[in-house]
């Protein structure tokens, strides 16, 4: 599937639970929430707004 990165919602250094939404992408006029699936900081962010994306690219980096 391939999808637009309508918004990043986290920064680097942002503290995420479980179920948090960490980027909002867009796919066929449908938006799709990303959530962490672990909790933890985030190190990274690996695209920005506007970024076409597919399924399995990395979006967010977290530690646990």
């Amino acid at each position: 599937m391939v999808a637009n990165v309508l918004s990043i919602t986290v920064e680097v250094g942002d503290t995420v639970a479980v179920g948090d939404i960490v980027v909002l992408l867009e796919s066929m006029k449908m938006e799709i929430p990303v959530m962490a699936e672990v909790a933890g900081t985030v190190t990274a962010v690996k695209v920005a707004d506007g970024d076409v994306v597919q399924e399995g690219d990395p979006l967010v980096e977290l530690t646990a």
